[in-house]
């Protein structure tokens, strides 16, 4: 176990952080997971902004990295031109 009062501090911040870098990279996996499963092109067409802008935000705060985020929105935009 850590002996001092910084490297204490330390595993409560990392554990803190790995919590909601975890929360929020599951919700960005279940909102991806259903756009997927959409087959109406008009409701992927109005769900895509917001996980746009979700996934926008995560690269943004270094949750994802900024590519990741550019892949996943261009093979998603793919996706929807395809429906």
């Amino acid at each position: 176990m850590a002996n001092h009062k910084s490297s204490i501090k330390r595993i409560r911040q990392a554990e803190k952080r790995r919590l909601h870098n975890r929360y929020y990279a599951k919700t960005m996996r279940n909102a991806l997971k259903r756009l997927r499963n959409m087959t109406d092109k008009n409701e992927a067409l109005e769900a895509y902004p917001a996980l746009q802008k979700m996934l926008d935000k995560l690269a943004k705060r270094h949750i994802i990295h900024k590519n990741k985020a550019g892949n996943l929105k261009s093979s998603l935009c793919a996706y929807i031109n395809k429906l």
